[in-house]
């Protein structure tokens, strides 16, 4: 545990101006491949209903679902802090509700922290959370869960109005003691605002540089989900590819008989044989 990322790592890296690096993971595979590439956390994102489960947005996502990944994800990893989403609908319904399934990610998850979205109007779910001693990073700006009612995936915060609202919003979580804060699609001068403003750090996803980190669907930026590369994903490999062209040799050599060889088969003694023949 001397190793582990945890939300004191998070604000001694803002407070030495160091950036963190944040990527999603669904599987224990994939969870265990970025820890050991250094990530410094994982997010066990609702983003997995639409890279993982084929649903139309995050919206579909359930508790059990988060509980399945988010303890596949943990088992994965040694060093890098897992934080897990609470789905739609799980924490709208009051605090009681919020607490619970929080504290089932954590206890039965083996997640260090939960995500939520929202600002002033989920403060008393986040507080009791937290009153819990139950870390919550919050997330503001374009939020997933809340696509029907923004109607669509668009830029937040261009307005003075909705400008205002995300500096307020920022300020308040900060204050009912989130650790760090998710910005998604809001201008980038308008995230290096909120970030300066604030003590603990912030996590941008289109927010642009200013923020205090990053974070990426792992999929999106290994060129793994097709169904949508929005704009600010940067396309690092084309790991998709690799794995089409990979299965496409194999099916190439299984019908032509290439595969597998006498290095991949195991052997028989011939004094056995003779006596099955």
């Amino acid at each position: 545990m001397d190793n582990r990322v945890t939300v004191s790592t998070f604000q001694k890296m803002k407070v030495n101006n160091e950036k963190i690096a944040m990527l999603t993971a669904y599987d224990y595979t994939n969870a265990q491949l970025l820890d050991e590439a250094g990530i410094d956390a994982i997010l066990v994102g609702d983003s997995l209903g639409m890279v993982m489960l084929g649903y139309t947005d995050t919206t579909k996502v359930t508790m059990a679902d988060m509980l399945h990944h988010t303890k596949a994800v943990s088992r994965g990893v040694q060093h890098a802090m897992v934080i897990a989403d609470l789905p739609f609908l799980s924490y709208h319904t009051g605090v009681n509700d919020a607490v619970k399934n929080a504290g089932a990610l954590i206890q039965q998850g083996n997640a260090q922290a939960v995500k939520l979205e929202g600002g002033s109007e989920v403060i008393d779910e986040v507080t009791a959370i937290i009153k819990a001693n139950i870390p919550v990073m919050g997330h503001l700006g374009l939020t997933p869960q809340s696509v029907h009612k923004l109607g669509g995936y668009g830029v937040q915060g261009k307005t003075v109005a909705q400008a205002k609202k995300l500096l307020e919003d920022a300020q308040l979580l900060q204050d009912a003691g989130v650790f760090a804060i998710v910005l998604e699609c809001v201008p980038y001068k308008l995230a290096e605002i909120i970030s300066e403003k604030l003590t603990i750090p912030t996590i941008g996803i289109g927010a642009g540089v200013g923020c205090d980190g990053q974070v990426l669907v792992s999929l999106d930026m290994l060129g793994m989900y097709k169904d949508m590369t929005p704009k600010f994903v940067k396309v690092y490999e084309n790991i998709g590819q690799k794995i089409q062209n990979g299965i496409k040799l194999y099916t190439k050599e299984v019908k032509n008989g290439d595969f597998p060889t006498l290095e991949h088969s195991f052997n028989i003694d011939e004094d056995v044989l003779k006596q099955i023949k």
